[in-house]
């Protein structure tokens, strides 16, 4: 009954200043709220940079060629051969027991036209492995097929965004695609769904856009275009040598991803003074986003932190004013026999008021996290359409997944940092001298 009278009194003690009080809640609202939409922020960034790196694979290794620096290459064709070769991707399949299987690529910038309409994007050349590892899925028609392949047929699969660039108003499939450099046909025999790029991970793998590609088997690439690509410009040209783009290697299971791109590693030392090849293995970067994300995670906290802690500062300030206020009230309550704890608990009690309302009003608002910002982005984007174009990928899709620990620990910082700080306030009233206090005007 003592705590209801005291909680009571303390009540009707904060409603006789509504605008001081409410400016004071707002400080720990504010502290509330940013807690939880910060880590809510920072854990849909992670979840973004984990869902990028798992859409690589666990249990895969990726080797790409990389073209070394000019002092590095040393021709006088003014062709440079470089990078991953045919041979190394068989030696591979047939030394290294715990490799699943190998998928070998071969990328080339081109042009693609239908009639009048054309496009610049890459032309893939990939065995039927590529779509499961990638996360391709067809819309219409078929993948490359093993067949297909085997057989060096002119047959191609088209990303959405290219069959809707090159074929806007008809079915893709069953149509010809043309590659002018090389004066080629293609039979379009399948078309994707939309494939988001993916980010680039760690330092060792570019991100990779995959809506301007068109996809054909990686025999017929190598028989009707070969590996040497000449670029021409005015009177001078500059070519490359190149067989393989990049190996994407599956083992049987996670345990073995380590082990086997340190093999890797040593079999392909000889790349290792030009530096033309790296090998990612998304195992190893997500357990580096996972580092990243908690440290990503503390750092945030300690930033909206900060917050809570000026809210504290707000509420210690605005007590040691009503001290000031209430000094002949204290004085009185002292006089008609009220200890010391009395009044301590009767200022905690009004500092832990406004803790628990700004912290409760900071809750609700810190769950609107994820809608307000969706409505942000879609009225930012409805607004000013040009500039969310050239906005970060991140930017544009991530969206905050609320922390479900951010809550309560939120709600518990405010109530100690309310407690704290009205700690001083309250035994600076408790110690005023009654005599002293009676008199003050």
């Amino acid at each position: 009954m003592l705590w209801l009278r005291t909680l009571n009194l303390g009540i009707k003690s904060l409603w006789l200043h509504p605008l001081r009080s409410l400016l004071t809640v707002l400080g720990i609202f504010i502290g509330v709220a940013s807690v939880i939409w910060l880590l809510a922020i920072s854990e849909g960034i992670s979840l973004e940079a984990r869902r990028q790196i798992e859409s690589l694979g666990a249990d895969t290794i990726m080797i790409r060629s990389v073209k070394p620096s000019a002092e590095k290459l040393s021709t006088n064709s003014g062709v440079t051969p470089y990078g991953l070769t045919r041979e190394e991707y068989d030696m591979l399949l047939a030394t290294v027991p715990t490799i699943k299987s190998a998928i070998p690529i071969r990328e080339i910038r081109r042009q693609f036209q239908y009639r009048d309409r054309m496009i610049e994007g890459r032309l893939v050349g990939c065995t039927p492995e590529y779509a499961e590892v990638t996360r391709l899925e067809v819309a219409q028609g078929h993948f490359i097929s093993d067949a297909e392949n085997f057989l060096r047929e002119t047959n191609c699969v088209l990303a959405s965004r290219v069959a809707d660039r090159l074929f806007p108003y008809e079915d893709p499939l069953g149509k010809r695609v043309y590659i002018p450099e090389h004066k080629d046909y293609y039979n379009v025999v399948g078309v994707l769904k939309h494939r988001n790029a993916s980010a680039a991970v760690g330092g060792s793998l570019d991100s990779q856009d995959f809506s301007n590609d068109i996809y054909i088997p990686i025999k017929t690439l190598q028989q009707r275009i070969g590996d040497t690509v000449v670029r021409r410009s005015g009177g001078s040209f500059e070519g490359e040598m190149l067989e393989l783009n990049q190996i994407t290697v599956r083992v049987g299971s996670t345990s073995e991803v380590e082990s086997t791109a340190e093999v890797i590693k040593d079999a392909l030392k000889s790349h290792d003074n030009l530096e033309d090849v790296v090998i990612a293995v998304p195992l190893e970067l997500l357990k580096q986003a996972e580092t990243t994300r908690l440290m990503f995670m503390v750092l945030m906290g300690l930033v909206a932190a900060i917050s809570l802690m000026v809210g504290g500062i707000g509420i210690m300030n605005i007590m040691l004013a009503t001290v000031t206020e209430r000094t002949r009230e204290i004085g009185i309550r002292r006089a008609l026999g009220a200890k010391q704890k009395d009044i301590v608990s009767q200022f905690l009690v009004e500092a832990a008021v406004l803790s628990v309302v700004g912290g409760i009003t900071g809750i609700l608002a810190g769950l609107f996290c994820k809608p307000a910002i969706i409505f942000a982005r879609w009225l930012f984007a409805r607004n000013y359409p040009d500039t969310m174009a050239i906005l970060p990928e991140i930017v544009r899709t991530v969206t905050p997944e609320i922390v479900p620990a951010s809550i309560p620990i939120a709600f518990g910082i405010s109530l100690v940092v309310g407690v704290v700080f009205g700690l001083f306030p309250a035994i600076r009233a408790a110690q005023m001298n009654p005599i002293e206090a009676l008199r003050h005007e």
